[in-house]
This record gives C-alpha cells, sequence and structure tokens, in this order.
C-alpha cells in the first residue's frame, strides 16, 4: 500500500464523488487508496441509532469504495467507517456531502431538485464586464441581527431575503437598503458549513465570521430556520439567492479552502490522512496560513476537489462570483482552472482572491499571489497598494494615509488609482480589486478616530467621504465594506471575528445619522456608471487618455482625455481649500464639496483655477471643440 502523499497521485479519479442520488437508486462513493476497507454506516433517521452497516467494494486501479442502494434513499443519513493498517479505525463524514444534520455531524442524501424554492429561476444573463461591478460585502448575520434592522428572520438567511424591511426612522434597510446604493454584486462571507457556531441554539452565543470549514458542500445550518433539517437551509440560501437576483443583484460567495479548522477531525484527514494538506521535512503541518495548517491545491484529488466544489456551487446555486480566501496559498494552475471550469458555465462569473504572499512550501513561481498574477489573467487580486496609501499600514491603528496627513503618499496613491497601470504584475485593469476597507480590517472610521481621537467630527465625516470617492473613481474594480459609506464602527475593533452581534452588528440608525455620506456613495456609484472613461479595460487604453497633473502636497490630480471631452479629478487631502490651476476653458461641474450632480448643471465659463474644498473631491467635464 501506497502512503507518500504525493504518490497518491497515481490513483486520480476524475469520475463523481458522494453520495450520486437517483431516484432509482443511490451510488455512494468515496476516495480512500490508503484505507483496507470501508463501510457505509447507515442510521435510523436525521438522529436515531446506527441501523445497518455496508461493505464498501473497492476498485483497487483508483483507490475508489463504492456501495449502491436501490430505491429512492432522498433523506438517507450515513457515514462512512474507513479501516487503515493496524487496525486504525476513522469514522467521518462524507467530504463530498452536499446535506448534513445539525452542526454538520452526518450526511444526508439529497434530490437537490427538491429544495429548490417555489419561484428558483434560471442563471441571471451573463454580466457585462467585470470592471462594471460594483462589490459590497456583508455578513448575513450582522446586516440583519440588530433590533433596529426591521427584519423579522434576524440573522437568517430568510432574513436577507426580506424585502419592505424599514429602520425606525422609514429608511430602507436589509436587501432593500443594498439594492438603493447601486451596487452591481454582494459579496457573502461563508455560507458554507462552519464549526463554531453551535447550530442547536436558536441563537448562538458564539459568533463567527465562517472562515473555520468543516463541509464545503454543505450550507451552513445557523443560517436556517430550522437547523435540524437538512433541506431547510438549502432552500433557505437558494431562497435568499433569488431574491438577490430578482433585484438584480449578483452573488459572490466567499470560499475558504486554503485551510481547515482542525485537521485531525476533518474529513479531509480521516479519509485519507496526510493527503490534502501541506508538510513541512519534519513532518509537521506547515502554516503559511497563519491557522495552523495548509490544504495543498497542487495535489491532483485537493485541486479537483476545489474545482468539483466550485462547478458545485456555481450550477446548483447560481453564484455570481467566487472571491478566495488566502489565494496565495494555493498554486496558478489549480486557479487557472478554476477559471476554465467557470468559462464554460459563465465566462462574466468573477474570481478575486487575496494574493498576499505567504510562505508555504510550494515554489514561488506556483503561487497564486499578487507577485504571479500575469499568469493568472481574469482573476482579481486585492489591492492593498491603494488601501495603504488612503489610510496607511491597516496593522497600525494610528498609521496615517492621504486622507489624514500622510504628505508622501501621493504617487503610490495615484499609481494605485490607474490600477497599476505602469507595473509588470497584472495584464489588465480587470485583475485590480480597489478598497480601503473589508471585514477583517479596521472599519476607516475606526482608523481615522483612533488616528486623531480629538478631531472634529464632521472633519472625519468628510475624510470618509474622500476615501469612498477613490475607490469609487479608482480604475479597476471598487469594493465596499457594509457599512463603510455610514462610517460603521466596531468600536475599535480590528479582527473582530468571534466577538458578539453588539461589535458586529449593522446599525441601522447610522444610514439616517450620515444620509449624507450614504447618498454621495450612491451618487458616486451612479457617476462611476455614467462615465466610461473610469472603467477602462486595459493598460493600453490608460495609458493613451490618462495624465497625472500632480502627485505631492497631499493633492493628486488626474485628466482622462475622452472622445470630444476631458474628465478632470482633483482629491485633495489637505485640511485647508487650495486653489487649484487648470487649463483655461468652460467645465461643467460632477463632483464638488461632496456632492455629486451627474448632469453638470453648474458650469464654470473660461475659467483658469478652480477652489477645492478640503478633504475633497472636485470631477470636472471640459467639452472639447
Amino acid at each position: 500500500m501506497v502512503h507518500e502523499p504525493m504518490q497518491l497521485d497515481q490513483f486520480y479519479y476524475d469520475g463523481a464523488l458522494g453520495a450520486l442520488y437517483q431516484e432509482q437508486y443511490t451510488l455512494f462513493r468515496v476516495w480512500a487508496p490508503t484505507a483496507l476497507s470501508v463501510e457505509l454506516v447507515l442510521f435510523e433517521g436525521y438522529y436515531g441509532r446506527p441501523k445497518r452497516q455496508i461493505q464498501m467494494f473497492r476498485k483497487q486501479e483508483v483507490g475508489i469504495f463504492e456501495a449502491k442502494l436501490d430505491g429512492d434513499q432522498h433523506g438517507l443519513t450515513y457515514r462512512y467507517r474507513l479501516t487503515f493498517a493496524e487496525q486504525e479505525v476513522n469514522e467521518t463524514v462524507d467530504p463530498y456531502g452536499k446535506a448534513v444534520t445539525v452542526n454538520g455531524r452526518r450526511s444526508v442524501v439529497v434530490d437537490l431538485s427538491r429544495t429548490d424554492p417555489s419561484n428558483w429561476g434560471e442563471r441571471m444573463p451573463a454580466f457585462s464586464n467585470p470592471l462594471d461591478a460594483v462589490i459590497y460585502e456583508v455578513h448575513v448575520r450582522d446586516l440583519t441581527i440588530a433590533k433596529n434592522s426591521g427584519i423579522n428572520h434576524k440573522g437568517k438567511f430568510l432574513g436577507l431575503a426580506e424585502s419592505g424591511t424599514q429602520s425606525k426612522m422609514g429608511l430602507a434597510t436589509g436587501l432593500d437598503y443594498i439594492v438603493s446604493l447601486g451596487v452591481t454584486h454582494v459579496e457573502l462571507l461563508p455560507i458554507f458549513d462552519f464549526q463554531t457556531v453551535d447550530e442547536t441554539i436558536e441563537n448562538p452565543l458564539e459568533y463567527n465570521w465562517g472562515y473555520d470549514p468543516q463541509n464545503y458542500q454543505s450550507v451552513e445550518g445557523s443560517y436556517a430556520t430550522d437547523p435540524y433539517d437538512p433541506f431547510c437551509r438549502i432552500t433557505e440560501l437558494k431562497s435568499m439567492i433569488q431574491a438577490f437576483h430578482d433585484k438584480g443583484l449578483r452573488v459572490i460567495m466567499d470560499v475558504v479552502f486554503n485551510h481547515v479548522y482542525e485537521v485531525e477531525s476533518h474529513a479531509f484527514q480521516l479519509t485519507v490522512p496526510k493527503y490534502y494538506f501541506r508538510y513541512n521535512r519534519d513532518g509537521e503541518l506547515t502554516n503559511g496560513t497563519g491557522v495552523g495548517n495548509d490544504t495543498a491545491s497542487e495535489r491532483l484529488m485537493m485541486r479537483k476537489y476545489i474545482l468539483d466544489s466550485i462547478k458545485f456551487w456555481a450550477e446548483e446555486y447560481q453564484i455570481d462570483g467566487f472571491r478566495f480566501d488566502l489565494m496565495g496559498i494555493h498554486d496558478l494552475q489549480t486557479m487557472n482552472q478554476v477559471r476554465e471550469l467557470l468559462d464554460e458555465i459563465d465566462p462574466s462569473i468573477l474570481i478575486i482572491g487575496e494574493g498576499w504572499n505567504m510562505y508555504t512550501p510550494l515554489p514561488t513561481e506556483e503561487q497564486a499571489n499578487s507577485l504571479n498574477a500575469k499568469g493568472m489573467p481574469r482573476i482579481g487580486q486585492f489591492n492593498d497598494g491603494i488601501r495603504e496609501a488612503i489610510k496607511g499600514n491597516d496593522f497600525d491603528a494610528e498609521a496615517r494615509g492621504f486622507i489624514n496627513g500622510a504628505w508622501y503618499m501621493e504617487e503610490k496613491l495615484v499609481n494605485n488609482l490607474l490600477a497599476h497601470y505602469d507595473s509588470y504584475l497584472f495584464s489588465a485593469p480587470n485583475q485590480v480589486v480597489q478598497y480601503c476597507e473589508a471585514h477583517d480590517n479596521y472599519t476607516l472610521y475606526d482608523r481615522l478616530v483612533k488616528a486623531d481621537p480629538f478631531l472634529a467630527k464632521d472633519i472625519i465625516i468628510k475624510q470618509q467621504e474622500l476615501a469612498l470617492s477613490l475607490v469609487l473613481l479608482a480604475q479597476g474594480i471598487p469594493f465596499i465594506h457594509a457599512g463603510q459609506e455610514f462610517l460603521r464602527t466596531k468600536f475599535g475593533i480590528r479582527d473582530s471575528y468571534n466577538r458578539p452581534n453588539m461589535i458586529n452588528q449593522i446599525d441601522w440608525d447610522r444610514p439616517q445619522k450620515y444620509q449624507h455620506t450614504v447618498e454621495y456613495t450612491r451618487q458616486l456609484i451612479q457617476l462611476r456608471k455614467q462615465e466610461s472613461l473610469l472603467r477602462q479595460t486595459t493598460f493600453e487604453e490608460i495609458h493613451q487618455t490618462a495624465e497625472i497633473i500632480q502627485a505631492y502636497d497631499l493633492i493628486v490630480a488626474l485628466r482622462y482625455a475622452g472622445e470630444g471631452y476631458d474628465l478632470l479629478l482633483i482629491f485633495n487631502g489637505n485640511r485647508e481649500p487650495i486653489h487649484f490651476n487648470i487649463k483655461r476653458g468652460d467645465y461643467y461641474v460632477l463632483v464638488e464639496d461632496g456632492v455629486v450632480d451627474l448632469q453638470g448643471n453648474k458650469k464654470y465659463t473660461a475659467v483658469q483655477q478652480i477652489e477645492v474644498s478640503a478633504y475633497s473631491t472636485t470631477v470636472l467635464k471640459k467639452i472639447n471643440n
């Protein structure tokens, strides 16, 4: 029996795995090449005692074990019991399980067609272009749990599916609020089954974002109204996705294939010990992820698992995009195969990821990080460069950026605003995801307060609005963290992944309190959609149209030359207004002092100088005769 992980690739199997349901029978198939034998353990109902053990048949050449049960097995509950050398016995859920019991302890056979809600439709039409996307990152529980949300199904998928919800002030909340912003894609923090939230408690005491994977192809039960019913969570997630699609919103799923929560109890380790993970020369798990283990995407069956899972979510749940957590842990070939796979389903499905350069025992040139971005065309990378240029190093609460006094950030900022147009790293602007705040960062508001705790609130608001304008008017794909547009606070806590609701929940009074900033954000999004010069598709276009006018003295100014008109963008990071010299001419004002006018009703005639308010953005349109 071969035990070396890399040598197990000789048993590669390219067929379907898991409980393969047909109305007349179900075929159970598990890949376990190092097991001596495998039994299929069946249970009474979902939570009863074991009722039967069936010896599975081994296909020696591919390391597959199979068992076939005749009849309609929808709802049958099962696990696998594997025996290895020296009589070591592991019992595990099915790594390919599509439905699970409460807390993911048992796998359940499912006829997925029976889980479709009554209004379940087809995939949305193909999206226009990745650069037309505006991404809004949300957490199911955060967005729905607060008492002032006006949402009935608090903390649940169905809560995010509700329409007509309002705050006490009568403003839209939840889904309707997201729609009102004009974003195109909603990125959901993990919705697959994760481990550390007890689903048996109606209002779980534990809190977790979900970056603790348990069952990758099953749905998280704490977001379901009945986590004990294996199919309830599936139907309710589909209902939520359908509600988003009905409103014209597309759904990006956050996937976390780079690590598992607990290696020893995970189905990967229990079915094929030591195969799915990377180890150092001393036989210890590697830890490039920082959470105790790295999965080995370069291994053929781990790569297949990622591909099979992505295909399943895209086809069964009609997911419109995928965000790869710690993508730099994966290998280039796997990520490119994910792109090829999704192109066969819908080429407009977005792929974005965290392309950080993390130490893991994979050759440097094979790692799927931003240093190798050119080797992964049409896969987006989160651009930490613009985040740091805007607000400073995210790990230092008191660090400063362009918006609050860092006079040395101008050149870095302008290069990032142009999506690294002069960089060798990226092949096109659609590889650059522009952001200054995400779920595991300090909120921008908290950072600004920490840097200047005694600064007047109206100044902090202007700095926040300046940051929003920089993200939304940058080349590339803009990304907003939920609540950034109403100065969301997590009370100074940066990485709040396991903090309670009171820290993480969306306070639906804040959109009323900061209504001006919310409206400014809405209008900036509309301006982006209106002006194609802000959404250029190639670096060649940017080079031909863009001119850097100034990048010093806390001023960044750009000119884009369009067909028959110029677009002038001026960002002032100074605490005082500035007088800025421009080419003499007639200019229509699109943005000025925190106000957007999409029609450009205000006009400057024969001017050579304009005033730009402190901590503000000005956008002018000059018609060329």
